[in-house]
């Protein structure tokens, strides 16, 4: 009997599953390409750093807009316009000539990648109620592969000289076609009326959902530095050959995705306070040995140490914050979310000013600190 229930809802999951990919392998593609931007753009790395907060901006202010549009329309059609929005600014962004293009171009794709975001975990929380079983981890997981996959194919069309306007469009291409084939697969309805719990602003309802956004925080900020200042890193202090300039970016992507897929198993065994001392330990020491030893064999090895400690992070923190006694589990993981999300706006441009005052090295010196904060804070990530 459980058997055939699980068969009967693995169209869905494989459906959601899909749309967790793209919307991994779209933000990826963009990743990949930043440093051919900037050298299109003739970018300082100050200037960089004021460019890159454009995402996080227009991501941070869709945050209401986005739950009043799933909540009023439904998250599959949101899915359905903001996997297509998506495609579409990113090839936009290839299209860019000025800083202001490309500022413009970067708000809106934050906006949709936000739609986006919010409409597939809606999806997925919905899928995860059929199943009567975590799978929400999996589901992460292949975001980050995707990242892996995206990073994989940016460094193909690095090396082959191809232009990231028509890579952008060749990738665009293949996540409308893939929209097509799995949207029909993805739940009519969902779960995102389901939480009535009038939210109650007090400190003791909130303190321990606001330490789990702050171990977010110090991981999500060490995640946005990955993911927009690694190619750089390799590039202008690791001084690796162009062709390789990915390859940090690639081994972080691919070792993020292989902790997320195991972090489930880990919790079990070990418990969730060990496995956050664990990730913020390794957070820290694979940024660290990048610093200290900038050669492309031991920045690619602290590379790889750092996607297995953000792997789990964020997905254990929003876990534990979905089990919170005084707060609905929307309410709760949407506060985590919000706190979180501060470092992935705060922490690349930060780092960009302290590049261009310094070295992008001492940039990476503090990322690494603040990811050490989740080892701190690990113990008193309880709810209650």
């Amino acid at each position: 009997m459980l058997a055939g229930n699980i068969a009967l809802h693995r169209p869905a999951r494989i459906g959601v599953s899909n749309f967790f990919f793209i919307s991994g392998l779209c933000f990826a593609t963009w990743a990949a390409r930043i440093p051919d931007i900037q050298h299109h753009l003739n970018l300082s790395e100050a200037a960089l750093g004021s460019v890159l907060f454009a995402s996080p901006v227009g991501s941070m202010l869709c945050l209401p807009l986005a739950g009043f549009l799933v909540t009023r329309f439904g998250s599959r059609n949101c899915l359905l316009a903001g996997s297509f929005i998506y495609a579409v600014i990113l090839c936009c962004i290839g299209l860019v000539d000025t800083v202001w293009q490309l500022v413009a171009a970067l708000f809106f794709f934050g906006m949709a990648g936000n739609l986006m975001n919010i409409s597939v975990n809606t999806q997925a929380v919905g899928v995860e109620a059929l199943y009567k079983r975590s799978i929400m981890a999996s589901f992460h997981g292949l975001w980050s592969l995707a990242g892996f996959t995206g990073a994989a194919i940016g460094t193909l069309m690095v090396s082959q000289g191809i232009s990231p306007l028509h890579h952008f469009i060749l990738v665009a291409s293949l996540m409308i076609i893939a929209v097509i084939i799995f949207f029909r697969h993805t739940l009519r309805e969902d779960d995102h009326g389901r939480e009535k719990t009038k939210f109650q602003f007090k400190w003791s309802n909130i303190k321990s959902v606001i330490t789990l956004g702050i171990i977010a925080f110090c991981c999500m900020g060490c995640e946005g530095c990955m993911f927009d200042w690694s190619g750089i890193y390799f590039r202008d202090i690791v001084k690796a050959p162009s062709y390789l300039v990915t390859v940090g970016y690639t081994v972080f992507m691919a070792t993020m995705a292989t902790g997320r897929f195991i972090a489930d198993t880990m919790v079990t065994k070990f418990g969730a306070t060990r496995v956050l001392q664990a990730s913020g330990t390794l957070i820290t020491t694979g940024l660290l040995t990048a610093v200290i030893f900038p050669n492309i064999y031991a920045a690619a090895f602290g590379f790889f140490l750092t996607g297995f400690g953000v792997s789990s992070v964020v997905p254990l923190s929003y876990g534990l914050a979905g089990k919170s006694t005084k707060l609905s589990a929307g309410i709760a993981i949407s506060l985590v979310s919000s706190v979180g999300f501060l470092g992935f706006l705060f922490g690349p441009p930060i780092i960009g000013y302290i590049a261009e005052a310094l070295s992008l090295q001492w940039s990476f010196g503090l990322m690494a600190i603040i990811g050490f904060g989740t080892a701190v804070l690990a113990s008193n990530a309880k709810v209650e």
